[in-house]
C-alpha cells in the first residue's frame, strides 16, 4: 500500500531539466491552486516538521524498502485520492504538504561526483515556460529573479527539512522500532468481513514501551518523541480515510458493489 517508488525520478515528476539563464532567459512560472499531479496519489512523502500539522489530516506511515521514509496518505488504494478531485481541486481545506508545494521544482545532482545542488523543474509539469504570463524567472541581467530565489529559498529549506528526517528515521532503524504494520477496518454491512490494509510500516509500540528511560529522556529532549506520537495518534484517520472512499465512491468497496449492481442487472438465465 505505502511502498517506496521503484523510479530514478521521485514521485510526481516525470523528468527533470537543470534551469539556466542561456536555456530559459524568458521563462516564466505559473502559481495554480490546482494540484492534478496528485491527484492518482495515495501516499506522499512527509519531514517530520510537517508531522504536527500534517497529523490532523492524513495517517502517517513509513514506506516498506530498505530505505523507509515518513508518508501522509491520502488514500488506503493505489491511485486512490480521498483529498483532491481529479483535476487537483482540494476536498474542503487539507494541509498540502512540502513536497507537493515544491513541485515542479527540486535541486539536484547534475554530477554524481559532486556535492552541488541545482535548481531543476520537471518540464511536464505546464507551470514553468515561456509564457507571456507569469512569474519571470530570470532578470534582463540573466540573474535569477526574486521569484527565482523565492524557489530556491523553499527548495533548500526542504532539503535541510529531509537531512532532519533521515536523522528521525535512523534513529528508529537503530533502536529497531519498526514493524510491518496492518490496520483491520470493520464493516457495518459485513462486519464478519473487515477490510484490511497492509504494504506500509509503524512504530511497534511494544518495543516502544520496552525502551530505557535514559533513550526516552533524549528523544523527548531532542523533539523525537512527540514526533512518535503525532505517527501513533494520527493511524487512527484511516478509518476516516475508509469512510470518505466509501462516501466517495472509490477503492475496494465501491467495487465491490459495482460488481453487485452488475450482477443484479444481469438478465438471469
Amino acid at each position: 500500500m505505502a511502498s517506496a517508488p521503484n523510479s530514478t525520478l521521485p514521485v510526481l515528476y516525470k523528468d527533470l531539466v537543470p534551469l539556466n539563464s542561456n536555456d530559459h532567459l524568458t521563462w516564466k512560472g505559473r502559481t495554480t491552486d490546482k494540484a492534478p499531479w496528485i491527484a492518482s496519489q495515495h501516499a506522499i512523502p512527509l519531514t517530520v516538521e510537517e508531522f504536527p500539522v500534517a497529523q490532523r489530516d492524513y495517517p502517517i506511515v513509513f514506506s516498506s524498502g530498505e530505505r523507509p521514509v515518513p508518508l501522509a496518505l491520502m488514500g488506503l488504494n493505489e491511485g486512490v485520492n480521498v483529498f483532491f478531485e481529479e483535476d487537483g481541486t482540494p476536498i474542503g481545506t487539507p494541509y498540502v504538504p512540502a513536497y507537493v508545494r515544491r513541485y515542479p521544482f527540486l535541486l539536484a545532482k547534475l554530477q554524481q561526483d559532486s556535492d552541488n545542488l541545482s535548481l531543476c523543474f520537471d518540464p511536464s509539469s505546464g507551470l514553468v515556460g515561456d509564457f507571456e504570463e507569469g512569474q519571470p524567472l530570470f532578470g534582463e541581467d540573466k540573474q535569477p529573479s526574486e521569484h527565482c530565489q523565492a524557489l530556491l529559498q523553499f527548495c533548500e529549506k526542504f532539503e535541510e527539512a529531509g537531512n532532519k528526517t533521515q536523522l528521525f528515521m535512523d534513529e528508529l532503524t537503530k533502536a529497531d522500532l519498526l514493524m510491518d504494520g496492518e490496520i483491520s477496518i470493520q464493516r457495518r454491512d459485513k462486519p464478519d468481513q473487515p477490510f484490511t490494509y497492509r504494504g506500509f510500516r509503524m512504530v511497534n509500540q511494544e518495543k516502544l514501551r520496552e525502551l530505557r528511560g535514559d533513550q526516552l529522556r533524549k528523544w523527548n529532549e531532542n523533539g523525537l518523541l512527540p514526533l512518535i506520537f503525532a505517527h501513533l495518534f494520527s493511524l487512527d484517520l484511516m478509518r476516516m480515510i475508509f469512510a470518505r472512499q466509501t462516501e466517495q465512491g472509490k477503492g475496494p468497496i465501491a467495487a465491490e458493489m459495482a460488481n453487485v449492481a452488475a450482477e443484479a442487472e444481469a438478465p438471469k438465465a
